[in-house]
């Protein structure tokens, strides 16, 4: 039987990667799914070119270190913190509900219990991947209800890499069946944990001083084969020694070192490094998974399929709802949270390699989360493109409307009396300005505007962002700023000016038309991701636009010339033909 080396498989592997990835992007899904079906063509259960699996799978692991130093090299604490009120909460009830259901679904069928801890542990985790390319092709990463999605979704992979410190920890007791007492429990807990700690501690407080000082000396030679070999020397060999030294996983030290490199100032270069090697690799990691996809089992097993995937698309988002709701945010956000993890992705993966390499799950296991994955990634824009739809059908229903919107009234109206006295009564004589929204660009728009002596008043959609600016003392009101009565209740008609800071160019135009019909007179600033949402813009009334793409041409440029300008200026040698000239 003829042998397939590395070569071939790169150059197969890729090249059906990329055809069917091209055809998924062509008809509106995900690469991944085109990887995954890539991947299948070349498995054991495929005729024709069959890779070898061992070296794929050597190769899937260099994708998972790669991939899991990315995400630590963009991972911030501060996004976690943000909302950390109905993230953290809200991730570890989600993933145990989801556990609880693939633990019963699994027992159910026939699978043993650690088989349906693994699948539900699998089935509670989304794809940061997908979640992020679905927010953003919607529009609503900046958002409060992106915001909320990506801060669960950092709890998630917080709980994943934690269960994936412990599977080897316990893992082999269990494989061999021999159970784990509660003293036994404890000690692989404490143990794992004393290890993780020791880990963290080398690699975050020692690497934390060494990686920086290493970074800038390796920048100062000016070496860009250095740098790209200082950061993919920084990914794989904290990966190795998490692996052999404290029995961690390749991923958990992958994804300590990216934090390590992340906090340094040249974090950016190295992400810009690292993200066609980590694409490039991840497409192997993908391949070696869509491998070990077995098509049989679907007709021997469809029930665990099925229930897997309603678990998915149905526990998963009825519980984020309910908890969203339960802590006090919008049913819009509830239902775009619920909507942007209705689905399986990376992170499972991982999990389910880490339990079959450890001989805790069967085949049949890591086939479900595959089917899954599939299927849920290719679904997923069509649950975030239905949100709207979904949340008129909640509308529609006056006792669910009234159910997911109690504590949101409760506590929307309790802050907003509180706020909109203050603004009402508020006796300062400096002339008003209504911001709305307060993010990067509010805050900023907000410092101006004081500077200048003018009284800023902050309309934002985040109440708990409100609260806090209410507790520093500042004016603040929740609400749409597309509403007039919101406008009004922030003092637009006597505002001088009105700055709008969102994102969206149909949500800036409704709030400039809303604010012209209370205050014709007042000037309107705005700010839009591209040129071609100006004539709405205008249309709507809007005095001031500020388009994204020309302020970073703009500011390129300008940071150009400077350089320029900066270099010592050269006396240019004269030319052959200028000297014929100057003897003539």
């Amino acid at each position: 039987m003829h042998t397939y080396h590395l070569l071939e498989i790169l150059a197969i592997g890729f090249g059906l990667a990329l055809l069917f990835g091209y055809m998924a992007r062509r008809v509106g899904l995900s690469p991944i799914v085109g990887y995954l079906a890539a991947g299948f063509l070349i498995g054991p259960n495929m005729p024709g070119f069959v890779a070898d699996s061992d070296l794929t799978n050597n190769l899937a692991e260099v994708g998972i270190i790669l991939l899991m130093f990315g995400v630590g090299l963009h991972f911030h604490m501060e996004d976690l913190l943000e909302v950390k009120g109905v993230a953290i909460p809200g991730a570890i009830v989600q993933c145990l509900a989801a556990t609880l259901c693939g633990i019963a679904a699994a027992m159910a069928l026939g699978y043993s219990f650690v088989e349906g801890l693994i699948l539900g542990l699998g089935l509670s985790v989304a794809s940061t991947v997908v979640l992020l390319r679905v927010l953003t092709d919607s529009g609503k990463l900046d958002t409060i209800h992106g915001t909320v999605a990506v801060g669960w979704l950092v709890v998630e992979d917080i709980f994943t890499v934690l269960m994936l410190v412990l599977l080897p920890a316990v893992g082999p007791s269990l494989a061999a069946g021999t159970g784990l007492s509660m003293t036994m429990l404890l000690w692989s807990v404490s143990l794992a944990i004393a290890k993780l700690a020791m880990l963290w501690g080398l690699v975050i407080v020692v690497g934390g001083r060494l990686m920086p000082w290493l970074l800038k000396k390796i920048v100062q030679t000016r070496s860009q084969e250095l740098f790209t070999l200082t950061v993919l020397a920084a990914a794989f060999l904290t990966a190795v020694t998490a692996a052999y030294i404290f029995n961690a996983s390749f991923a958990l030290g992958a994804f300590l070192g990216g934090m390590v490199v992340g906090k340094s100032h040249v974090s950016h270069q190295a992400g810009a490094e690292l993200i066609p090697l980590r694409d490039a690799f991840a497409v192997l990691f993908f391949l070696s998974v869509g491998m070990l996809f077995n098509p049989a089992f679907l007709l021997e097993r469809p029930g665990v399929v099925l229930i897997s995937f309603l678990i998915v698309i149905l526990i998963k988002p009825l519980a984020t709802v309910l908890i969203v709701a339960v802590l006090g945010y919008s049913v819009t956000t509830a239902f775009t949270v619920a909507a942007s993890l209705a689905q399986v992705g990376e992170f499972s993966f991982i999990l389910a390699q880490t339990g079959y390499s450890l001989g805790l799950i069967s085949q049949d296991i890591y086939s479900v989360l595959i089917v899954c994955a599939m299927v849920s990634i290719a679904a997923n824009p069509f649950f975030m493109n239905h949100v709207p739809a979904a949340e008129a059908w909640a509308k529609g229903n006056s006792w669910l409307w009234h159910l997911l919107n109690y504590r949101t009234a409760a506590n929307t109206e309790k802050i907003k009396e509180i706020c909109e006295q203050d603004v009402q009564e508020c006796n300062s004589e400096a002339p008003r300005a209504v911001i709305a929204g307060y993010g990067p660009a509010g805050k900023k728009a907000v410092s101006i505007l004081e500077k200048y002596g003018l009284e800023p008043v902050i309309v934002d959609m985040n109440i708990n962002t409100v609260s806090e600016l209410h507790h520093q003392g500042k004016l603040a009101i929740y609400g749409d700023v597309s509403r007039e009565e919101v406008l009004k209740a922030a003092g637009i008609e006597k505002a001088l000016c009105f700055v709008i800071t969102i994102p969206d160019a149909a949500g800036a135009a409704a709030a400039s038309v809303a604010a012209k019909n209370s205050n014709p007179r007042m000037e309107i600033f705005a700010r839009t991701r591209f040129f071609y949402d100006g004539e709405l813009l205008r249309q709507s009334g809007t005095d001031c636009i500020v388009f994204e793409e020309e302020a970073v041409a703009n500011e390129l440029a300008e940071t150009i010339a400077r350089h320029l300008e900066q270099r010592p200026k050269e006396t240019p040698k004269p030319s052959e033909n200028t000297s014929v000239l100057q003897k003539l």
